[in-house]
């Protein structure tokens, strides 16, 4: 009879401690559901060619600035160099153009010049001279009349010589004509640039590091301005999407940081919310969770660090928890 008493006793007691422990228990981790998902960047050549090298291979890790693929670019070499020499023929045309007259020419003009100008002065010099003795009868008014126009004559010779020696020195070409050269200077300069970016388009790299999702053509086949030829992955692009109920929905915050696990993710990996999702919308069917059971949720993203993004493979289910106090700075 004791022995029934000290079991109801005790099952009373083992209720009593049990309702108490229900009661106090630590409420459950908060985990949330997501997957992880990436943007993909479509790498295709902006012109029409055959390809002659795609240089990577997919699941290759590359490097920013990496050689992808190269195609054919012997027309846009040729004509890379036609434009170049059109160019220097025509720089040669303007510089003729600028150019004065020969340095011998110059110097003939220049003494000219002296000689008219040493003529005009024994002019003016004999009339200064035949003007004094013109009044004590010496020289005649005919001679002084004389003087004077052959001094107004060398003084139009000099005048001439001039305007001679200036026109040696000035450019050959009217202004009209250097003004037209000029601007079709700068016509084949805008043709070489066009040229040599036409041919810099035939090697594509890669404008950020990654992996190499996938290829889309070999090398040999002829590809379309446009078409992808390699998918590549950076790491920066890969993110992890998740769902949180309305209720748990302030413990939340742009900014914050959390942690993620996954299958083979390995432990410690984390990543920074980046993304709150304005509205609600309905539980996607691929989430099933105990802790998900409200049909509203809101979407949110979290972005993990550059340098261990890749341990997460896009499209795998992750699990995601909120760290306490955790803010990036």
């Amino acid at each position: 009879m004791r022995w029934r008493i000290a079991a109801l006793a005790g099952l009373a007691l083992a209720a009593v401690a049990g309702g108490w422990w229900w009661e106090h228990r630590p409420p459950a981790p908060t985990v949330w559901a997501g997957y992880a998902e990436a943007d993909y960047v479509d790498l295709a050549p902006t012109l029409s060619g055959r390809l002659v090298v795609v240089a990577v291979a997919r699941g290759a890790l590359v490097a920013a600035g990496s050689v992808l693929f190269t195609q054919d670019n012997a027309d846009d070499a040729a004509a890379l160099a036609g434009a170049r020499a059109q160019l220097a023929q025509a720089e040669a045309n303007l510089a003729n153009l600028r150019r004065p007259s020969r340095a011998t020419e110059i110097d003939q003009a220049a003494a000219s010049l002296a000689e008219q100008r040493a003529a005009r002065d024994r002019a003016a010099s004999d009339l200064a001279r035949d003007l004094q003795l013109v009044g004590r009868s010496v020289v005649s008014r005919q001679v002084v009349d004389r003087e004077r126009a052959d001094l107004a004559a060398a003084q139009a010779r000099v005048a001439g010589a001039r305007a001679k020696l200036a026109q040696m020195r000035a450019p050959l070409g009217r202004p009209e004509a250097i003004a037209a050269q000029a601007a079709a200077v700068a016509a084949a300069r805008a043709a070489v640039a066009q040229a040599a970016w036409r041919l810099a388009q035939r090697r594509v790299v890669a404008p950020v590091g990654g992996i190499v999702a996938d290829t889309y053509a070999r090398s040999g086949e002829v590809v379309s301005a446009g078409a992808p030829v390699v998918e590549l992955l950076p790491p920066a692009n890969i993110r992890v999407r998740f769902f949180v109920a309305e209720a748990d929905l302030g413990a939340v915050h742009f900014g914050q940081r959390v942690a993620i696990t996954c299958d083979g993710c390995g432990g410690g990996l984390t990543g920074e919310v980046s993304f709150i999702a304005p509205q609600p919308e309905y539980t996607p069917p691929v989430i099933y969770s105990a802790e998900s059971r409200a049909r509203l949720v809101y979407l949110i993203e979290a972005r993990p660090p550059v340098a261990e993004a890749l341990r997460l493979k896009p499209g795998e289910p992750v699990e995601v928890r909120p760290l306490a106090g955790a803010t990036a700075p």
